[in-house]
């Protein structure tokens, strides 16, 4: 008798797409956004924006904006904005003119 460890379920695609669906209702407002200090390899200094309630889609055109706007590379991680260097007074005054609840963290 051949043992089999094949597990099929539909059931995480369900909550994913209920979760994107409430995720486009956000209004910026609601959301509570934290910009933070961090240091990569290297030491290089990032600023890390967290608190982002939106889909995959407008985090990139987001964070499209905002390298645009520092003049600097990025990303999207684990639906946290990436910048290089430290651009959080950048950063916050363009979201908060988009009417995003934006707060200075950390160091």
């Amino acid at each position: 008798m051949a043992k089999h460890n094949i597990v099929y379920s539909t059931e995480s695609l369900k909550t994913d797409l209920k979760v994107s669906e409430q995720e486009d209702r956000v209004n910026p407002q609601d959301q509570n956004i934290r910009l933070h200090l961090d240091r990569k390899g290297g030491g290089k200094i990032v600023t890390v924006i967290k608190g982002l309630l939106e889909p995959k889609s407008k985090l990139s055109e987001l964070c499209k904006e905002l390298k645009k706007k520092c003049g600097v590379g990025g990303t999207v991680k684990e639906k946290k904005i990436l910048i290089q260097g430290n651009k959080r007074e950048i950063i916050q005054k363009f979201l908060l003119n988009k009417n995003y609840n934006v707060k200075l963290s950390g160091g």
